[in-house]
C-alpha cells in the first residue's frame, strides 16, 4: 500500500498504462500537479520498482516512463479499488 499511497501515485500508474509515457504527457493529464509533485512521486515509483525509466538521448533529451510487469500486476487491484469505490 506504500508503493500506491498518496493522491497522486494510483493516477500516475494508470496514465502510464493508457500511454502518457512522458513528464509532459502526465501534467498535461493530471490537473492540478506541480512540476516538483510530478518528478517526487515519478522517483518513488521507479524506486518502489512500479515504473521504469528510459532516457532517450536527442535534442532535447527525452525520458519515457513504462510500466514494469510488478506495475502491470496492479493495474487489476487498481481496477478492483474503483469498481468498489463506485458500490
Amino acid at each position: 500500500m506504500d508503493a500506491i499511497s498518496g493522491r497522486w501515485k494510483a493516477l500516475i500508474v494508470i496514465h502510464i498504462s493508457e500511454g502518457n509515457d512522458r513528464f509532459s504527457l502526465l501534467k498535461a493529464a493530471m490537473q492540478g500537479i506541480t512540476d516538483q509533485t510530478l518528478g517526487k512521486q515519478l522517483k518513488e515509483l521507479e524506486t518502489s520498482g512500479l515504473i521504469s525509466k528510459t532516457i532517450i538521448p536527442a535534442v532535447p533529451t527525452r525520458v519515457d516512463y513504462t510500466l514494469t510487469p510488478k506495475g502491470e500486476a496492479l493495474l487489476p487491484i487498481l481496477a478492483n479499488l474503483s469498481e468498489w469505490s463506485d458500490m
